[in-house]
């Protein structure tokens, strides 16, 4: 009966080591920096809470969109830091290029 009760019991932690090993965490949900609003990116970036998601926004408005993931650090209050640890997180989207500035021909006589 000792063995039987051995074997169940063998047979109940394999099989809890097993599920551990499977379990495969979700992929993060990436947040587009510039068009997210602050509810957004204080919801989805680990670090940021709501007066540095403001002050993204913030950012944002007053300079442009953010070129790659790692502008955000320009941001007061975010460093390189959470920039790293929530990399996979940030997308830019397709930032549209400024547009160049025409070139006056000077006047001909």
């Amino acid at each position: 009966m000792s063995h039987i009760r051995h074997l169940l019991q063998s047979l109940v932690l394999a099989l809890c080591f097993s599920q551990a090993a499977l379990a495969v965490s979700p992929p993060a949900q990436q947040v587009n920096i510039n068009t997210a609003d602050a509810a957004t990116l204080d919801r989805l970036l680990d670090g940021v809470g709501p007066t540095k998601a403001q002050a993204i926004v913030d950012y944002r408005k007053a300079n442009g969109a953010f070129r790659s993931p790692a502008d955000l650090a320009k941001v007061k209050g975010i460093g390189p830091a959470t920039v790293q640890r929530n990399a996979a997180r940030i997308s830019v989207g397709a930032v549209k290029a400024k547009p160049a500035v025409p070139v006056k021909k000077p006047a001909t006589r």
